[in-house]
């Protein structure tokens, strides 16, 4: 059945019918187990009274008896002798002597009425007692209506209850499928329904995130190349007919290493934010990463008249990809000596704390500007649209070490120093979580 709607009510229709056989069932064994303990032990005082009635006063003493307890106790009452016949009327009530039953075993009714048998220990009388049965099936009519009439409105509610959130939530999938990324269920329900739709909330804002900055992504790599290239278009034109090719040619390498770096930081973005699954996790000093860092990015700093003063006396580890880390810490610190004046020191700080470590990269440059703090870890933002986009710099530095510090489940945030800017760093040490690979 491919309806879950109709399969809910088919099983509680299934109930319904089920509880109802046995329903019957059990009040015909209490209808026949109550008439026996009601009639069982009168009866058999019967039998003797009207057999010793009749032995000493004749039939119509007899009847005057039986008339006395049909009055009294209700129903009719016949003696007989062996063979069947009404020692009164003479009727032949042999009939009535049959044992009759259902198929379930239990006394057999005749018009409505129940009849009960009594015979004497020799055999030679017969009381027959007529009655109506106590506890017939019709007194169990209204409740038997009443447990399906409930029965059928608490399943029809557990059935809308349960199909109209699935259906809600399908329509939902359906239009995210269909483009609209803003489609939320929103549940407020507390069982597993709800876990369901806040995990598909939750999924859909993850999936608009990234389809929303990929968009935003491919907008910027095409605003990105189209400079260079067309530069190198024209470079390219010139040489046909320049009267320096040398410098023709120089010119033509420059746009070319501008390409490559861009290719090569947009390879970074894309391992960055690669299968978290294929990263290797392990546990790792943050010190034995950030000196080598400080050790590779002193000789470019040196070479543009800065020094690089470092404090990574630290013994936190954290779980996850060195590389990476690497990775992110050596972007911020080219950043940092890159707009760090001439004579001035770039100052790298690490410290401790019983959960987390900080990691503080501070410069003594011209910081950046107030509005521009939240953006300059977005791609290809600069806070500083003017400068010459010749010295290789394409924005993708700080993005890359954002997505890298995301990955170890930490931040970065960056704040002016005035003078200057600093960069901190956060992440949780491994003693602070269960060892969980990045990104998940």
């Amino acid at each position: 059945m491919r309806s879950l709607y109709l399969r809910i009510l088919a099983t509680l229709a299934a109930a319904l019918v089920l509880c109802l056989v046995i329903t019957l069932i059990e009040s015909a064994r209490l209808d026949r187990a109550t008439t026996r303990r009601y009639i069982e032990g009168s009866i058999t005082l019967e039998l003797q009274q009207a057999q010793r009635v009749y032995e000493e006063g004749g039939p119509q003493r007899l009847a005057s008896y039986l008339a006395e307890v049909d009055a009294a106790l209700q129903g009719q009452r016949y003696l007989t002798d062996g063979e069947g016949k009404d020692l009164v009327s003479g009727v032949d009530h042999s009939e009535m002597l049959i044992p009759r039953t259902n198929f379930l075993g239990f006394p057999k009714t005749i018009h409505g009425r129940l009849v009960i048998v009594k015979s004497s220990a020799d055999s030679r009388y017969h009381l027959l007692v007529i009655v109506s049965p106590p506890l017939g099936l019709p007194r169990f009519i209204p409740y038997l209506l009443l447990v399906a009439g409930v029965i059928a409105l608490f399943g029809w509610l557990l059935a809308i209850g349960i199909v109209s959130p699935l259906r809600r939530l399908a329509f939902t999938v359906e239009r995210f499928g269909g483009g609209d990324l803003g489609a939320r269920i929103h549940a407020n329900r507390k069982d597993e329904i709800g876990d369901l739709a806040r995990s598909f909330d939750s999924m859909a804002d993850l999936i608009q995130a990234l389809l929303t900055a990929e968009r935003r992504l491919l907008q910027d790599i095409s605003h990105e190349l189209r400079s260079p290239l067309v530069r190198l278009s024209f470079a390219a034109e010139l040489m046909k007919d320049a009267p320096d090719p040398e410098a023709a040619a120089d010119r033509m390498k420059q746009e070319i290493r501008r390409l490559t770096q861009l290719v090569a930081s947009l390879l970074e973005v894309t391992t960055a934010e690669g299968d978290p699954s294929s990263r290797v996790v392990e546990r790792f000093a943050v010190s034995a990463v950030l000196e080598p860092t400080v050790d590779d990015c002193a000789f470019e700093a040196e070479a543009r008249g800065v020094r690089i003063e470092s404090d990574s006396r630290s013994t936190a580890e954290i779980d996850g990809d060195p590389e990476l880390l690497r990775r992110a810490l050596e972007n911020v610190l080219r950043n940092a000596v890159r707009y760090a004046p001439e004579g001035s020191a770039v100052k790298v700080k690490i410290e401790d704390s019983d959960d987390r470590v900080r990691i503080s990269i501070r410069d003594h440059g011209p910081g950046a500007p107030e509005e521009a703090l939240s953006r300059i870890f977005d791609p290809f933002f600069r806070a500083d649209a003017s400068r010459d986009p010749t010295t290789g710099n394409v924005g993708l530095g700080l993005a890359i070490a954002r997505r890298a510090v995301l990955i170890h489940h930490g931040n970065i945030t960056a704040m002016n120093a005035q003078p200057g800017l600093r960069v901190i760093i956060e992440v949780p040490c491994a003693a602070a979580r269960a060892v969980v690979p990045p990104g998940r």
